[in-house]
């Protein structure tokens, strides 16, 4: 069975976009391949958040991915930091890498833009800590969004090296994992662009009701219909790919009918997509609480996950320590 491995830094609540577009998705692939998902807490550290705050979301999202369905019997889920084998395949990694490859990487350019005063060195790294999180599970598989792709090709260029300098054939060559041409994305509420937590424009799996339905009032729209069966441009067309996600199909033809027949009230459509969105969420919520409310149970999982990780990783850090000329512990 292959190996596929997803993860995500703990800098908030999962949002709308990540459930559509990734959450359901890990529900299905956990019955058909050998799934590793991690919390990547050392990741977030490129931005030197509190230690509380790292604790804290940690666990908040492991409780949203049990939530959203994904099983700990059947899949792998750990927290990044539990896992030290990670840190000593970094160190190797690191040691192949040459600093003009990483300055080249578009994110690591992008975030260096954005944080001047904080351009450390765990962000200049940060592809090589993310090929030693998918290498050391040897992934066969990494479901991925385009902004990661350059990552994914450095992944890749870390296992050739490292096979081509030590003349073996150890690591496979990890493949971008995408969930099917037909995948939705979720747009954000601003009128442009994906759902995402630095676009400031999500609606969160654990959002209350009184916010969700405040968000929506609030998203951008414009002067209304101006011809009958007009295009819709973006600003709109993202309010009716929202109401694709989440509501009934009449629904959607519905307030489409009223668009093109230059008669849509907004507001009208807007009330209807929260109350949708509420609806949608609510067992989602209901079921983050529930867990939530379980530190023992967390902590369980967190723990169970991590000794699974820590086999899979100190399998492999033994045969790179081999390789190399290290003592094997």
């Amino acid at each position: 069975m292959e190996t596929v491995l997803s993860g995500m830094r703990p800098t908030g609540n999962l949002h709308l976009g990540n459930y559509y577009g990734a959450a359901r998705s890990f529900v299905k692939m956990q019955d058909e391949y050998n799934c590793y998902f991690f919390i990547a807490d050392w990741h977030s550290l490129t931005t030197h958040p509190k230690p509380e705050d790292i604790q804290r979301s940690a666990r908040t999202i492991l409780a949203e991915y049990l939530a959203c369905g994904i099983d700990p019997e059947k899949a792998t889920i750990y927290i990044q930091s539990d896992v030290p084998e990670t840190i000593e395949l970094y160190l190797y990694l690191n040691m192949n890498c040459y600093l003009g490859e990483l300055e080249r990487v578009t994110t690591f350019k992008e975030k260096a833009r954005q944080q001047p005063d904080n351009v450390n060195a765990g962000l200049l790294t940060y592809p090589t800590l993310m090929a030693a999180d998918i290498l050391q599970h040897r992934a066969a598989k990494v479901p991925v969004g385009k902004d990661q792709e350059q990552n994914m090709e450095m992944a890749r260029r870390c296992a050739r090296r490292f096979n081509n300098i030590y003349g073996v054939e150890f690591f496979p060559e990890p493949q971008n994992y995408y969930f099917g041409e037909t995948a939705i994305k979720v747009p954000g509420l601003d009128g442009t662009g994906k759902m995402g937590k630095s676009n400031g424009n999500c609606i969160y799996l654990f959002e209350d009701e009184k916010s969700i339905r405040k968000k929506v009032m609030r998203a951008v729209t414009d002067n209304g219909p101006q011809a009958m069966n007009s295009p819709k441009p973006e600003v709109i067309q993202n309010l009716f790919t929202l109401m694709q996600i989440v509501s009934a199909k009449d629904t959607y033809d519905y307030f489409d009918s009223k668009w093109n027949d230059c008669t849509l009230r907004y507001g009208d459509m807007k009330k209807q997509l929260a109350e949708d969105i509420v609806q949608t969420l609510a067992p989602i919520r209901e079921r983050i609480i529930e867990i939530s409310s379980d530190q023992e149970g967390l902590d369980r999982i967190a723990r169970l996950g991590a000794e699974k990780a820590r086999e899979s990783a100190r399998k492999t850090l033994n045969e790179v320590r081999r390789i190399i000329g290290f003592k094997v512990y």
